[in-house]
């Protein structure tokens, strides 16, 4: 008996390493027929994305697994692997002729001529020039005098949880303080997705949330705005893109780069989407206190799948502190705090009691100034006869160029001493567009404005 099940078991055994390897072989076929697809896409100039024909897979998968008894999450799971994979093999001919340049790799290359003694306009990041509030530092040095430089609860400090609570309208348990907004978003979204899952992101959009769902395999389907319709997103399209690996939407207003902030109906027919699909609504409201016109938080709208993202670095110009946070329901923090634990243990006790030095200060002084030089950035803009949306928030304007690509004009400016954000690090179909930071004095803006109005006289 034991021997019969003995040689029972290595049968299984066999066959199943027989069919990975069959598996296997039909994946790599596939890849090159992937392949092939995206050469003669390439060569007639067809986008690689193509949702009609991926439902149509869809459907067919979806189909199969019933047929088959096989659940169809897993069935989708791998779908989308299979898609993704497909997507990748396409893109690699096209990205070798032209590698996505992001702001922040301008922002490295800027940081390295400097090193060598080149001096360097910076226009291309997010970081205001000027300083925190005085008592910022005042926390710092009370900090290492009273000894306040130890472990703490990977959620953070009481006394910031308390407060950060207070100003969301939430409770302490519904906090999670993280090292900079970013870590908090790769927190939601790398344990709320799993591999072959989809998001949807807003684009144009900060990279973060792609290269995140990357990270962990997850598909990120893209929902794009256009400058003639003044990057209003058509929800309609939204609402079609949903299927039934779709698990989250991310939202980015007021949006950086456009400047763009969502008006109440909308934001509440996104909302109600999100509901009816049972999805994470992921929204990153960094600059929500950078406006020009009134903006709504996701919390307003009492959806419990909802995770607001927000920083001390845009509001009290605290970049260097790393010191952000994530206010969702008790079950999603403890997710997002469990990433947390395993990546950094907790944010530097320091910083999290400089971040509530801040607090007791409104930065209305930093909002004021940011408009006056969004102001400025928009004038100098229209003097070279730039099309572009007005921001309505943020600290930045997205202008159109009128020939030739982003990566041609940015490298020329660095060349100058001029560092701008290409626009297709925000989305590959914005090649036409370049991101300007506000976050100079204005003299420094004027110096670096001119240069590339000079720059792109020389190009026409």
């Amino acid at each position: 008996m034991v021997m019969g099940k003995n040689d029972e078991l290595e049968s299984l055994r066999h066959q199943v390493s027989d069919i990975t390897a069959q598996i296997i072989r039909n994946v790599h076929r596939r890849m090159e027929l992937a392949k092939q697809i995206g050469e003669i896409k390439s060569s007639l100039g067809i986008d690689v994305k193509d949702e009609k024909v991926e439902q149509e897979i869809r459907l067919r998968v979806l189909s199969l697994a019933d047929e088959i008894g096989m659940g169809r999450d897993f069935a989708l799971q791998l779908l989308n692997v299979l898609l993704e994979e497909s997507e990748q093999a396409q893109v690699q001919k096209r990205l070798q002729k032209g590698q996505r340049q992001t702001h922040l790799g301008i922002f490295m290359k800027a940081k390295q001529l400097e090193a060598s003694g080149k001096r360097i306009i910076h226009m291309e990041i997010g970081e205001p020039d000027y300083p925190p509030p005085a008592r910022v530092g005042e926390s710092l040095a009370d900090s290492f005098r009273l000894r306040q430089y130890h472990y703490t609860d990977t959620r953070g400090i009481p006394k910031l949880r308390d407060a950060i609570a207070e100003k969301e309208g939430v409770s302490e348990d519904e906090v999670v303080v993280t090292p900079g907004g970013r870590f908090a978003v790769f927190s939601a979204i790398t344990s709320l997705l799993k591999a072959g899952q989809e998001l949807i992101v807003i684009e144009p959009a900060w990279p973060a949330y792609k290269q995140c769902a990357d990270f962990i395999g997850a598909r990120t389907k893209v929902l794009r705005t256009t400058f003639a319709n003044k990057w209003t997103p058509d929800l309609q399209q939204l609402e079609e893109m949903m299927n039934p690996s779709t698990k989250m939407i991310v939202l980015n207003y007021p949006n950086n780069p456009t400047g763009k902030i969502l008006d109440g109906k909308r934001l509440e027919r996104i909302v109600s989407v999100a509901k009816d699909n049972g999805l994470y609504l992921l929204s990153d409201e960094v600059y929500a206190d950078y406006t020009l016109k009134k903006f709504a938080s996701i919390h307003e709208y009492g959806y419990d799948k909802s995770i607001l993202v927000s920083s001390f670095s845009k509001r009290y110009a605290m970049t260097g502190f790393r010191v952000g946070y994530a206010v969702a329901n008790n079950d999603i923090i403890a997710k997002i705090a469990s990433v947390q634990a395993i990546g950094i243990t907790s944010v530097a006790e320091p910083m999290q009691r400089a971040a509530l030095a801040a607090m007791s200060e409104y930065p209305s002084e930093n909002v004021r100034m940011m408009k006056k030089r969004l102001d400025f950035v928009c004038g100098k803009l229209k003097e070279m006869s730039l099309r572009f949306v007005e921001p309505e928030g943020a600290m930045y304007v997205y202008p159109e160029l009128p020939r030739g690509e982003d990566i041609e004009l940015v490298e020329k400016l660095l060349e100058k001493g001029v560092a701008i954000a290409p626009g297709s690090g925000f989305g590959d179909y914005y090649r036409q567009f370049v991101r300007i930071s506000a976050c100079q004095p204005e003299k420094i803006l004027e110096k670096g404005l001119t240069i590339m109005a000079s720059v792109m006289k020389e190009q026409a």
